[in-house]
């Protein structure tokens, strides 16, 4: 086993919640991360016009009047990833394919030893989930096996379970399916809004990452199958699931 981390994120273009993970995971380990980087916020072959109508379709003036001020006071702020990643001194760049040839062999030529998805958009195939060896991370803002899929956090919040989750998993071939090797609970507050929650989850992530990270370095982590007979799966939410979120008295901000 290498004796220490060579890491490598994926991660999407999110001004709003993941600068400040990022911080926090850096903090510890900007020496030991090759690289950073960086993909459209994009499902497939999804334009930025497509993801701007679906998020107006499923949440309306609601979520645009929320969303648009927080974008843009992250840009004054010039708050992103790649202002974390500079202040860090860690190297970050843009990539449209992860699983493209040319990207594989740039993996391999920062000596890429494990590989940790942050909120990645594209599915990983074979070649890219094998090339670490130490293994390939997703962070899911979930207890799985339960809320496998997407937007976990709202359709915990819309179902009004009383507890939320950050799991971490070695990844393979199945969605939100590998082995687990770190999860924690915490408590859904009654005035959780999306927006809180999310935050809150993400810092819990950034922390529980430091801890897996370093067992991993450490040779102690652990490998627990995920039974995905025990779980769920849910999608992009449809307007019945955001009428329930909102009869609730969940808000978005």
């Amino acid at each position: 086993m290498e004796s220490h981390l060579k890491i490598v994120f994926l991660t999407t273009n999110d001004p709003i919640y993941l600068p400040d993970f990022f911080e926090r995971v850096l903090d510890k380990y900007a020496a030991r991360t090759r690289a950073v980087f960086i993909a459209p916020p994009l499902y497939g072959k999804q334009t930025v016009r497509d993801a701007s109508w679906r998020y107006f379709r499923t949440f309306g003036w609601e979520g645009i009047w929320g969303l648009a001020p927080r974008v843009m006071r992250a840009k004054i702020r010039r708050q992103s990833i790649a202002e974390v990643c500079k202040s860090k001194g860690v190297q970050h760049a843009i990539v449209q394919n992860v699983n493209a040839p040319e990207f594989l062999n740039q993996l391999r030529d920062l000596g890429t030893n494990i590989i940790v998805s942050v909120s990645c958009p594209q599915i990983f195939k074979k070649t890219l989930i094998d090339l670490p060896s130490l293994g390939c991370l997703n962070i899911h803002g979930a207890i799985l096996p339960h809320y496998r899929g997407i937007m976990p956090s709202f359709w915990m919040l819309a179902n009004g379970e009383k507890q939320g989750g950050v799991s971490i998993y070695y990844v393979n071939e199945r969605i939100d399916a590998g082995d687990l090797c770190g999860q924690r609970v915490f408590e859904i507050l009654p005035d959780d809004t999306l927006d809180s929650f999310l935050r809150r989850s993400k810092a819990i992530a950034a922390d529980l990452l430091r801890e897996v990270l370093q067992k991993i370095e450490k040779g102690t982590a652990t490998r627990i199958p995920i039974n995905l007979s025990e779980g769920s799966y849910y999608s992009w939410p449809d307007a019945t699931a955001v009428e329930r979120f909102r009869a609730i008295g969940r808000r978005l901000w």
